[in-house]
């Protein structure tokens, strides 16, 4: 698995699981989805994504595009 689909894959099932718990806990968890989809597009325009470095650091394959891209 490469590390694009890694942060996917994470980003997805946090925001899953925000709606579960918004729906069965406390409306608040969707705070949980909101930060997910801000750090997704901060990601596109400074290159940093904390997902892609904790999945590097997994032993994921590198090759560039979305959060992990090179350069």
């Amino acid at each position: 698995m490469r590390v694009e689909d890694g942060v996917r894959i994470m980003a997805g099932g946090v925001i899953l699981l925000s709606a579960v718990l918004t729906h069965w806990v406390d409306g608040r968890w969707l705070w949980l989805a909101v930060f997910v989809g801000v750090n997704l597009i901060q990601s596109v325009f400074t290159g940093i994504c904390p997902a892609a470095s904790i999945l590097k650091k997994a032993g994921l394959k590198e090759d560039g595009g979305c959060c992990g891209r090179t350069g």
